[in-house]
């Protein structure tokens, strides 16, 4: 099993916030013999509820990031295959690092590829938590403004649901602040019209394509 300082981070949270409770409501259910017991029973159900709610947030953001690549430095994030079908249609076949692969069919002169990065703030670092990405669809680009207006628009995910989406959460929630240092897109394209190859690299900066070899 893969270690994961998130998971281990809310368990401990977890039991830490039972055995709170248990001992609120040891010092509270009997009758108070003095301030001192009363006060210990009220500072025991705090700190239990501070434990629930940290274990909470560290399973709410372990949940988050799954899907999420740690990004320490430029890497392939995927290669992507081009071949012309008609006028300003071609298709893209997209391999992704884990062997996975789909073709989609693309309208325009060019694809673009969009991710989102997480950067989180130095001391989350110490959760397991590091600059991470995932990419989130491909599609299809006009050269020409007019055409990008009038003509059909294709777009197609490349990222699964997300049970916990950190980038509307983030938005909503003030209380991931502390942990979030910023969220945001980035998106990469390059020509469509030729049979080729490119691969598709992430930085800390954002995305970047390069051609590699024609295709065929």
């Amino acid at each position: 099993m893969t270690f994961d300082p998130l998971q281990y981070a809310a368990a401990v949270c977890a039991v830490g916030a039972a055995l709170c409770a248990l001992t609120a409501v040891a010092l509270l259910r009997r009758p108070p013999r003095g301030v001192v017991r009363l006060g210990a029973g009220v500072i025991a159900f705090f700190l239990a509820l501070a434990l629930l709610a940290g274990g909470a947030l560290c399973a709410v953001v372990a949940v988050g990031v799954q899907g999420y690549r740690a990004l320490t430095r430029e890497e392939l994030a995927a290669t992507v295959h081009t071949t012309p079908v008609g006028p300003q249609t071609f298709e893209a076949r997209i391999e992704l690092p884990d062997g996975s692969e789909a073709n989609y069919r693309l309208a325009g002169d060019q694809f673009a590829v969009e991710a989102r990065i997480l950067k989180w703030h130095p001391w989350a670092n110490l959760l397991g938590l590091h600059t991470a990405y995932e990419l989130d669809r491909v599609t299809g680009r006009y050269v020409s403004l007019e055409d990008e207006r009038q003509r059909p628009r294709t777009v197609f995910p490349l990222s699964p649901a997300h049970r916990v989406d950190l980038f509307a959460w983030r938005a909503k929630l003030p209380w991931l602040a502390p942990l979030v240092d910023a969220e945001y897109g980035s998106s990469t394209f390059t020509r469509g019209d030729q049979p080729a190859s490119y691969e598709v690299r992430v930085s800390t900066t954002g995305l970047l394509v390069r051609e590699v070899a024609p295709a065929g």
